[in-house]
């Protein structure tokens, strides 16, 4: 699908939001922090410091998103706990106290330009964010600046190639992962500085700013926003710059193996680094350079994970070129599916969400996200492919609930990935593939150990019966105390959900032969 009108977009690398960058130096300037949430190699802070003799720093805690959060939501304590950091490390680089971080509450599209006023800055520096919602939040920011003649320039910094960067041989954007993915690592090997880290670690911080009286208290904490603690600490999931750091480091000594252990939900294969990346508090340049050298002397863990970096830059430059997927199919065809609808559909996707499915696998995963706001990404193919073409529930659905639990959900990746799952995205599985819970809870969870953590009302079953319950005779059952009280029998039987969903696809079925 090429590009609207063959011509520049928003999301493109000519859009007026984000001209070439500039040569000129300022007298002070304001560095905006979005996704951002670091010191070390931070592209934004690195330009910031450069070209502005003096800089302050904001971050903006947008009503426009906290507000249809619950009043607990582990993401903005991630974010809190996170600036609490940074603001000390701003600080501590500056050495002095009267500098650090300046956080405000409110619509970011008015905030930072009063911001920008008040302070009697000449410029605005922030880092890209191609999401829709943002784009048309930063074009009215940089409407608001040019009234006041302020200046607003935007990096790139959380990809390592995005948008139009990387192309097909007819300049359109690339909508297949392989060739994306071979033009993604030899623009690595041809260009090894795309890579190098941006110096804002032994930059002149001296250059930070003192903040005026009205904003020099600390960084805003979850009652100042509205908010309660959310299980975060429970859950000792790591915060800030350290906390990212920490995760690599251990991750570091298990990356030669992510490509044996990956697809293992009870085997600590991961990164754990999703939420790291969606915030900011790691940099992707540094993730991505230490797994090329990594690959490059014959770590096959590496290239995987190196693998995993292109597809999440994949799915961003989807979003920034074909910003309909947003709302719509990839491809218009998969509009058209007929979903499950009304009372029985409602019961069929709360079941889903609660977990009660019958299915263990996919209910304990359920349980996981509900618990934790993580899911093992193996699970999410489980857990979105049964919701789709099990239940023959919109993607649309399961999209937005993920949106609402995921720790590190992040537009792009969420929305490729649920539409890579429903067939309908570029690069998608086959509309006649549909995952077997059951193999798939066999093969990928053998001995139940998974199952077990998430659900122990199921764990005195055999590692044979715990993926087939309802399987167990009336004694196993009992035995086990797994009564239908205890833990339901499926609400779907597969093969017959697999038969209605290739009929389903039946629309989509002209385009795909």
């Amino acid at each position: 699908m090429p590009l609207r009108d063959g011509g520049p977009t928003i999301g493109g690398l000519e859009s007026p939001i984000h001209p070439p960058m500039p040569h000129a130096t300022y007298a002070s300037g304001l560095l905006w922090l979005r996704r951002d949430l670091r010191i070390a190699d931070n592209h934004a802070l690195h330009r910031a410091l450069l070209q502005c003799g003096k800089v302050h720093v904001a971050f903006v805690f947008d009503t426009d998103i906290l507000e249809p959060l619950p009043r607990q939501d582990r993401r903005v304590e991630f974010i809190v706990r996170s600036l609490a950091e940074l603001d000390a490390a701003l600080r501590q680089r500056a050495g002095s106290d009267a500098t650090g971080l300046i956080t405000l509450q409110g619509p970011a599209a008015s905030e930072i330009p009063l911001l920008a006023q008040s302070l009697g800055v000449q410029v605005v520096w922030a880092a890209h964010d191609d999401e829709p919602a943002a784009l048309r939040r930063d074009a009215r920011v940089l409407g608001a600046l040019a009234d006041l003649g302020i200046a607003f320039h935007t990096v790139k910094d959380h990809l390592v190639f995005e948008r139009q960067e990387i192309q097909t041989q007819a300049g359109t954007a690339c909508t297949v992962f392989t060739p994306y993915k071979r033009r993604w690592l030899q623009r690595i090997a041809d260009e090894p500085g795309v890579l190098a880290a941006h110096p804002s670690a032994t930059a002149d911080f001296s250059k930070l700013a003192p903040r005026p009286p009205r904003w020099r208290h600390a960084p805003l904490d979850l009652p100042d926003l509205g908010f309660q603690p959310s299980n975060l600490r429970d859950l000792a999931i790591p915060t800030g710059e350290s906390g990212g750091r920490a995760l690599f480091e251990d991750f570091r000594d298990r990356l030669d193996h992510y490509h044996a252990t990956r697809d293992f939900p009870a085997v600590k294969g991961p990164s754990y680094l999703g939420v790291h990346l969606r915030f900011g508090t790691v940099s992707v340049r540094e993730l991505a350079r230490q797994a090329w050298q990594r690959q490059q002397q014959g770590s096959e863990g590496a290239a995987v994970w190196l693998s995993e970096l292109a597809w999440r830059d994949f799915f961003h430059q989807i979003l920034a070129n074909f910003p309909h997927v947003e709302d719509h199919a990839f491809h218009p065809a998969y509009d058209h599916i007929r979903w499950e609808h009304g009372k029985h559909a409602d019961a069929l996707f709360a079941a889903w969400c609660e977990g009660r499915t019958g299915y263990p696998l996919v209910d304990a995963a359920m349980a996981q996200i509900n618990a934790t706001g993580y899911m093992h990404n193996r699970l999410r193919m489980l857990t979105a492919s049964f919701l789709v073409k099990d239940l023959g529930i919109a993607w649309r659905r399961g999209e937005a609930y993920f949106a609402e639990k995921l720790n590190d959900f992040d537009l792009a990746a969420n929305n490729g990935n649920w539409q890579w799952a429903a067939s309908s995205g570029c690069d998608a599985q086959p509309w006649f593939r549909v995952f077997n819970p059951v193999r798939q809870s066999v093969k990928f969870d053998p001995q139940g150990k998974f199952i077990r953590r998430y659900l122990p009302q199921l764990a005195r079953l055999s590692d044979k019966l715990i993926h087939t319950p309802w399987l167990a005779s009336p004694i196993e059952r009992e035995a086990a105390g797994v009564g239908d009280d205890v833990y339901p029998p499926p609400i779907v039987d597969h093969e017959q959900a697999r038969a209605r969903t290739l009929e389903r696809y039946r629309v989509v079925r002209k385009d795909s032969d």
